[in-house]
């Protein structure tokens, strides 16, 4: 069955999205924070695909629907916080698609162009974190964040003088600090599920080998996110917080417990290890063999003998 084609909509200025939400044109072309409870609900009656040119945050509460996260399903009752980096593509299903009350923040790149966070900003994993990975707050968390949210809007509708921006941006920085503890928070109270998935994340590591699934190539991260549907930086913090290891570190460290299997047990050459594991290159393969062993892989072959 041929599915149906999504409608694309690529907004290009904030601007352009308060006229779509059918609200005041924002105060200031490259920033503005709105509150659900002033936008009219609105209802699709098919899927819609949004592309942003700028950064957004929300805090959602009394949503229709349900927010999937993991294996599990909760009620916008809590706060739910999501983050959009720009050019990032969101999927709105057919029905109700705004929250009932909560906040959207709006910031394009150029607002913080000049600022030390227009680089910072980058750094945070979470901005290209999957939907049902958004940010699930406590009580007290979110009159922490609500509290953060009215010190914006305060300055967003006051005349702007020579400090207003940077109030503004020390304030959405601040936001965001409170944002990375309260994740890793998360990470931890969901510690049981993310063992789940680590466990799925090691299964699948296995299988690449042991299925011999190499001759695609060196695994990579992406093809793991894929396959255990989460996005690659939120199964690249989870393996941080859980083992203290990205994913790219335990992909090499099962690359060289399987060199070594090889070596110690095989009569293959270096380079037929090398092709075997999925390297191009098998200088590429001696490269990282020495550089997590201090052996080369024929040193290594040698103390077998």
């Amino acid at each position: 069955m041929k599915k149906e084609p999504i409608e694309t909509i690529h907004i290009d200025s904030i601007t352009q999205s308060h006229q779509l939400m059918r609200i005041d044109k924002p105060k200031h072309p490259l920033f503005s924070i709105v509150r659900f409870e002033d936008i009219e609900q609105q209802a699709l009656d098919s899927r819609l695909r949004l592309i942003f040119d700028y950064y957004q945050i929300t805090l959602k509460r009394d949503c229709p629907g349900k927010l999937q996260y993991g294996q599990t399903m909760y009620d916008f009752d809590e706060g739910v916080m999501s983050f959009f980096a720009p050019k990032q593509v969101n999927i709105l299903e057919p029905g109700e698609v705004l929250a009932r009350s909560g906040w959207l923040l709006n910031i394009h790149p150029d607002f913080l162009r000049t600022y030390p966070l227009a680089q910072k900003i980058k750094d945070y994993g979470f901005f290209e974190y999957a939907v049902n990975e958004a940010l699930i707050l406590s009580e007290e968390e979110e009159k922490s964040i609500i509290a953060i949210f009215h010190q914006i809007e305060r300055e967003y509708t006051l005349p702007i003088d020579n400090f207003s921006q940077d109030v503004v941006i020390s304030n959405i920085e601040l936001l965001l600090t409170y944002c990375n503890r309260y994740y890793n928070r998360q990470f931890i109270v969901r510690k049981a599920t993310n063992h789940t998935l680590l466990g799925k994340f090691e299964k699948l590591l296995n299988e690449y080998f042991d299925n011999k699934m190499t001759d695609k190539g060196l695994p990579s991260v992406k093809y793991f996110a894929d396959a255990m549907n989460i996005s690659p930086n939120y199964l690249g913090d989870m393996l941080r917080q859980l083992t203290g290891n990205n994913v790219q570190q335990h992909i090499h460290e099962r690359l060289i417990n399987k060199a070594k299997e090889l070596l110690s047990t095989t009569d293959f050459s270096v380079n037929e290890i090398a092709y075997e594991l999925g390297f191009e290159y098998p200088q590429s393969f001696s490269k990282l063999f020495k550089n997590k062993t201090n052996l080369s892989p024929s040193e290594f072959r040698q103390t077998f003998q």
